[in-house]
Order: C-alpha cells, then sequence, then structure tokens
C-alpha cells in the first residue's frame, strides 16, 4: 500500500490525508477553472471514497453548476483563501483535492486534460497527453 496522500492550505487552518491511489488525476481546462487557478488549467486528484478522507479544519465552500449540470462544491481557506478540495453533489462517494494542495505535489503525474478545447495556446500541456473537448465518455 502506498503512503496516504497527504496535503492542506498555505497557512496549514485546513490539512487532509487520504489513503489509497486517486481514481484519475487531470489536468482541466474549462473556463470555470482557468478563473478559480489563476492560470490556463485546473489540475486535480480525484480519490474514490470520500468516506476514508481524514480532513482537519473549517474550509469555507462555493457551489457552482458544471455544464452538465453537476453541482461542485469548491473548499477553500477561509483565511488565506487557497483552494483545497472539491466534491460533488451528484458524485457524493468522490473527493477531489488540488494538486498544488499536496504537501508532495510531485506525485501529481497528470492522465489526461479535459475541456481542451478551451485551453488558452499559451498554456502548455503534456502533449502526450490523451484530450477531450469535454468530459470523457463513460
Amino acid at each position: 500500500m502506498s503512503k496516504p496522500y497527504a496535503g492542506g492550505c498555505a497557512c496549514g487552518a485546513i490539512r487532509y490525508e487520504i489513503p489509497g491511489e486517486p481514481l484519475v488525476m487531470t489536468d482541466c481546462q474549462c473556463r470555470h477553472c482557468q478563473q478559480r487557478s489563476g492560470t490556463g488549467h485546473g489540475s486535480y486528484l480525484t480519490f474514490a471514497d470520500k468516506k476514508s478522507v481524514k480532513l482537519q479544519g473549517a474550509a469555507s465552500h462555493w457551489d457552482i453548476t458544471a455544464d452538465n449540470g453537476n453541482v461542485k462544491t469548491h473548499a477553500f481557506c477561509p483565511t488565506c483563501g487557497s483552494p483545497v478540495y472539491l466534491t460533488f453533489k451528484s458524485m457524493p462517494d468522490l473527493f477531489t483535492v488540488h494538486a498544488a494542495s499536496l504537501d508532495d505535489p510531485g506525485r501529481y503525474k497528470p492522465q489526461m486534460a479535459l475541456y481542451a478545447a478551451r485551453g488558452h495556446a499559451w498554456d502548455h500541456l503534456d502533449p502526450n497527453l490523451p484530450k477531450f473537448d469535454g468530459m470523457p465518455p463513460r
């Protein structure tokens, strides 16, 4: 078994520890992720079992409706503003963390790019990543 994925916000007020491996690691170039990250994309690790996550600290939350109608809840630190994790109303078992919130961001290895059709020419992702114009087919 691999060591847990651990991380949190920039000031340390929010911390998490997640056992096991992520289901998927993705770069998302949708407009919303661009705006939230302040860059050309967001980078995420998604885990299958939210119940196994050890979470400390109180996050502020913000809900947004995605293109497909799914409600995403963004959790961020009310002190330093760092985005930390996301949950999904239609997929309540999933728990997604921002790659930059990891204590060891080098563990992040993107497997695909989502919403690549919305990417900017200046946002250079790995050209070998599978790219999808939206969400990948199930």
